[in-house]
């Protein structure tokens, strides 16, 4: 019998936290998402469904050396109306306030160039668990974004514990 594949919390159709309270409190609105130099955040959604595609399937090893994606299944291959379909789900995670994620673009030009996940943890002793990528083209924009998410996280979000995996 082979080994059951249990998806990524974001993967999931309807994510919960592990700890049973609400992942945000029922009248948190996240802040507008911080703004560098470098790059920009916003909600994704299928709008950004080319530029994202062209993004991480230009990057999928890049992507898995990533801290916090190395054991991930995703990114995996997918076709475009697949990831259409993946990114009107978290769309639709993010205004029904189950999870979060953001398209990171590049101020110097708006393409996407990676993104942040925030979503409920399957650790009940964390509120969340975070991931974020760049695309590796614009690895030297990684710390820069896990900096600037964690700064934003810590002062603006309501979580007390937070697992996002160190640059």
């Amino acid at each position: 019998m082979a080994e059951e594949q249990i998806p990524d919390i974001d993967e999931r159709p309807d994510p919960r936290p592990a700890h049973g309270r609400p992942f945000v409190s029922a009248g948190f609105t996240p802040t507008p998402p911080p703004r560098t130099e470098n790059l920009w955040l916003e909600p994704l959604g299928p709008q950004h469904n080319e530029a994202d595609f062209a993004a991480w399937t230009s990057s999928v090893g890049h992507i898995h050396a990533t801290p916090g994606f190395e054991s991930k299944r995703w990114p995996h291959p997918m076709t475009l109306a697949e990831n259409e379909a993946d990114l009107v789900m978290h769309a639709d995670h993010f205004e029904r306030r189950l999870g979060y994620t953001y398209t990171v673009r590049s101020t110097a030009d708006d393409d996407v160039i990676g993104c942040v996940y925030i979503y409920p943890s399957d650790d009940a002793s964390r509120d969340a668990a975070v991931r974020s990528w760049v695309r590796a083209s614009h690895a030297r924009l990684d710390v820069e974004l896990w900096q600037t998410t964690r700064d934003w996280l810590h002062s603006e979000w309501p979580f007390q514990a937070v697992h996002y995996a160190p640059r």
